[in-house]
């Protein structure tokens, strides 16, 4: 699923294809696309013709366009949706669910997803943010993000330190991917108790997720899967500057010691037995 950096990269090229221009239609060609928009399909539609479209946002792994001052588009790409624009008389994809066209004529945007769990849905907003996911906590690369709120909701989580991290609650954003190559850079363990943490060690995860996801926006994500794509339909290639992730017994890139694969959360973390000490009081 795209984390994110994958996300930013998308939000970034929508942005600067679709802001400042009205919607002149906008059709849902698979009703799935649009599920969590209780009034259907084709309420979507009508309430998105004639819109103008402000900017895009993100929050985590949601992106959103106000069309508003009280009203957004929100997605979420799911396990392979993508947005996609390009000149509006192109032959329209195999797996292209919803289509948006303005009325200067120029690019279209397309929603595409083969899987068919990512969606769209119009909403309220609150203070800029959609009502649906007012819940979950800012990202670390936000403004707003408290550093000091998320230190003391950590020690209070009792959990795991890698837990905690995919926890949109405290923090949204940090996906499987991210909080490994975060870990490694802080010579922190995924099972390290929160409880334990000092406020430095805190601050060198933050920071450490920080820098790797950066680094990750400036190679165009990470695109394990062909169906993460930019909104060109090119794909990202941080993959290749990965120092744990999907590496098991390479070598670290520090130490030189085989990077140790264990099973998490019915998925994978990936770790140095040497850089990273497993505690003694290990928390799942």
């Amino acid at each position: 699923m795209p984390e994110l950096p994958e996300v930013e990269v998308v939000r970034r090229g929508v942005e600067r294809w679709v802001a400042g221009r009205t919607i002149e239609s906008a059709t849902v060609l698979h009703p799935r696309a649009a599920r969590r928009h209780t009034e259907g399909p084709a309420d979507l539609a009508a309430r998105l013709t004639g819109r103008l479209v402000s900017g895009a946002r993100r929050r985590g792994k949601y992106l959103w366009l106000p069309v508003g001052d009280e009203e957004a588009l929100l997605a979420h790409l799911g396990m392979s949706g993508q947005l996609i624009v390009g000149e509006p008389d192109r032959p329209y994809e195999k797996h292209l669910r919803a289509r948006f066209t303005f009325t200067d004529g120029g690019s279209d945007l397309r929603f595409i997803d083969q899987r068919t769990f990512g969606h769209l849905m119009l909403t309220a907003t609150e203070d800029g943010v959609p009502v649906p996911i007012a819940h979950i906590a800012p990202d670390p690369l936000e403004k707003v993000f408290d550093e000091d709120a998320f230190f003391q909701a950590l020690r209070r989580r009792r959990t795991g330190l890698k837990r905690a991290l995919l926890d949109q609650s405290l923090i949204s954003g940090v996906g499987n991917i991210y909080a490994d190559e975060a870990l490694w850079r802080a010579k922190l363990h995924w099972a390290r108790p929160t409880e334990t943490l000092t406020r430095a060690e805190a601050a060198r995860v933050l920071e450490a997720a920080r820098e790797v996801m950066g680094a990750a926006l400036l190679a165009g994500g990470t695109s394990f899967d062909s169906l993460y794509v930019n909104v060109n339909g090119e794909s990202g290639y941080f993959d290749r500057s990965l120092s744990v992730y999907g590496r098991e017994d390479e070598p670290c890139p520090r130490c030189g010691s085989p990077i140790r694969r264990d099973a998490f959360m019915n998925r994978s973390s990936y770790t140095c037995p040497t850089c990273q000490p497993r505690p003694r009081r290990a928390r799942q």
